[in-house]
């Protein structure tokens, strides 16, 4: 496979972001939706900032009141036995060591915008930001697929509830409508196909479950982007591969004339996060043409495999011009990046079902 990285690549850092706070630092500007507006390539970031903290024996949380619409940051010691403070991302009950009770930063999302798709300009404020219950520890990870004239965005929003998918729109990207949760947790990753296909509007989407099954891909129809129902089964992880620990959907699926083709990501035990692709059925998504047995994007460049949390590509989002596939990307978990491909290079790669 053919990977073209640019040469300016990361393309956006969180030196190039400046935080919504000045008492906040960017840690992260990663996972970025993707389309194109007013001949303008739109990134739409996740921000992940964290709030400074002087004492180095002390950890700080960041975390969103509904109640009062402001942003509340509590204090916790790193001596207290009651917290575990291993893993720098989270804030984990000493006695539930699997599970976080707060994160060290809040995410949010925020605009750059390209007319080359090289050089990015990033906007002043926070485009979307925690405004609900269900987004107390912050929103992730976006996606963005246009239908007729509206712009559907949908992240992960986080809150000690859980993690879900929920959902806003916007025509011109300034103003938003919200639309609330769209899928329960614990779920994420969701992709919602740009048309509907005989009828109905189908998403991708990647449940996790506790008691039994795996962090795998399944697809739902709905007939107003909000209700969605008729869950199927879609993609399985594959023991001994590059998607063999878990797995979800990537960017907004493209429309081939041999079928749907979704660039999806797929990482191991030791969570090395490689980008691949299958093929869905042009008039029935539910069903798997054809599926990458080797990565089209692994980790490989410095700013891919160190950073925040290493050995990481993941794509929220890419465009088409002709058969060049322009997979933007975050890198470590840090940073944006931006490989081109070939369709074509693609689709021959794929290993086809019998």
């Amino acid at each position: 496979m053919n990977v073209y990285r640019y040469e300016e690549n990361p393309v956006v850092t969180p030196m190039d972001v400046k935080p919504h706070r000045e008492d906040f630092e960017v840690i992260g500007t990663f996972n970025a939706g993707i389309t194109t507006f007013n001949d303008e390539i739109i990134m739409l970031l996740r921000v992940a900032e964290r709030p400074i903290s002087e004492n180095p024996e002390i950890v700080k949380s960041p975390v969103y009141n509904p109640e009062k619409n402001e942003l509340e940051i509590l204090e916790f010691n790193l001596n207290d036995p009651a917290y575990n403070f291993s893993d720098p991302r989270t804030i984990q009950k000493a006695e539930e060591s699997n599970r976080f009770a707060y994160l060290t930063s809040l995410s949010y999302l925020r605009i750059a915008r390209s007319k080359d798709g090289h050089n990015f300009t990033i906007d002043e404020k926070p485009f979307v930001y925690p405004s609900n219950e269900l987004e107390t520890f912050g929103i992730e990870d976006p996606r963005i697929t246009k239908i007729e004239d509206t712009y559907y965005i949908y992240f992960s929003a986080v809150s000690p509830v859980g993690v879900g998918e929920s959902m806003v729109s916007t025509k011109d990207f300034v103003t938003t409508e919200h639309h609330g949760m769209i899928f329960a947790p614990e779920n994420k990753d969701v992709l919602i196909f740009p048309e509907k296909i005989n009828g109905k509007y189908y998403a991708l989407h990647r449940p996790v479950p506790r008691s039994v099954g795996e962090p795998e891909m399944w697809i739902a129809e709905s007939t107003n982007l909000l209700h969605w129902g008729n869950h199927k089964y879609l993609l399985g992880l594959r023991e001994g591969m590059w998607d063999s620990a878990r797995m979800g959907g990537g960017a907004v699926p493209l429309k081939t004339e041999k079928g749907w083709l979704e660039l999806y990501h797929g990482a191991t035990t030791d969570h090395r996060y490689c980008m691949g692709a299958v093929l869905l059925d042009l008039e029935d998504p539910t069903k798997v043409i054809a599926r990458s047995d080797k990565p089209i994007l692994e980790p490989e460049a410095d700013y891919e495999v160190e950073g925040f949390f290493g050995n990481v590509v993941f794509s929220c989002g890419a465009v088409v011009e002709g058969d060049v596939v322009k997979m933007y990307y975050g890198v470590a978990d840090t940073s944006m990046a931006c490989a081109e491909l070939s369709l074509q290079e693609i689709m021959d790669s794929l290993t086809y079902l019998k």
